[in-house]
């Protein structure tokens, strides 16, 4: 990647920092370094491509730093290499046993190590960020031949993945919660809460996940009270499949599909 990747390296032990600073830098990657938990959240708005979770006192506060990453949704997808500190440090800067119980990361490794010994582990990751990411799709509908008959066109779409399925408004919400699918597929008359309902609250609670409407309800009406309720387009059930194809690639970019009713 080099060259445009951004490392966030957040340790409090300068002479580390530095040097894994200058290693990184002399590879052409961009290294930004925190010292602090605060600062490094700061940080985040400069949209690091990975980050280095190294050591951090008081004891406890890497494994906040972590958790923080992992419940933000713009940050938790981002790779991330824990550095533990050293075993005698570990009750004073390091994690503790159930906190390493609920450790997620692409890497772990303890001090002491040479920054050198990271860089084939961080460029494999890197590599990973660089590769096209496929769609994340969730489909909505109550009706079980419909979902099945959505997930077997997009299953063929190379960039596409149906990552699940829900049943109604209120189910769809839990999901997208869950999943962070990037684009949900709509139905809008559905039991327990509507398409529309449920279009409101992913909207304003969870936007990264784009609302396309897909629903036998055509009318022109419905088409303006859905985008009125946020969702990023309008499909009716009867359009061509490529239509459909088209309008979630197109809503995933956080473009509006708009559909022709002519």
């Amino acid at each position: 990647m080099g060259n445009n990747a951004k490392i966030l390296i957040v340790d409090d032990e300068p002479d580390f920092v530095e040097a894994f600073r200058r290693i990184f830098e002399a590879k052409d990657y961009q290294v930004i370094t925190a010292v602090s938990m605060g600062e490094a959240q700061d940080l985040m708005s400069r949209e690091p491509d990975i980050v280095v979770l190294g050591t951090l006192a008081p004891a406890g506060q890497a494994f906040a730093m972590h958790k923080w990453l992992k419940q933000h949704s713009k940050y938790k997808e981002i790779p991330l290499v824990v550095i533990d500190a050293r075993y005698e440090e570990r009750p004073i800067k390091g994690w503790r046993r159930f906190e390493g119980m609920q450790l997620e990361c692409e890497a772990y490794v303890t001090k002491p190590i040479e920054p050198a010994i990271l860089v084939p582990r961080i460029q494999s990751l890197l590599a990973e960020v660089t590769k096209p990411k496929r769609i994340k799709v969730l489909i909505v509908d109550d009706h079980t031949m419909v979902r099945h008959g959505i997930r077997a066109l997009l299953t063929v779409q190379k960039d596409m993945e149906v990552i699940g399925e829900a049943v109604n408004g209120q189910d769809a919400i839990e999901q997208v919660q869950r999943l962070s699918p990037n684009v949900a597929l709509m139905d809008i008359v559905m039991p327990v809460m509507s398409g529309l309902e449920a279009t409101r609250k992913i909207s304003a609670e969870y936007p990264l996940t784009k609302v396309l409407i897909l629903t036998q309800y055509d009318e022109e009406e419905n088409m303006l009270v859905a985008k009125q309720a946020g969702a990023h387009g309008f499909i009716p059930k009867r359009a061509a499949s490529s239509e459909l194809v088209e309008g979630i690639r197109a809503v995933s970019e956080g473009r509006y599909f708009s559909w022709s009713l002519a």
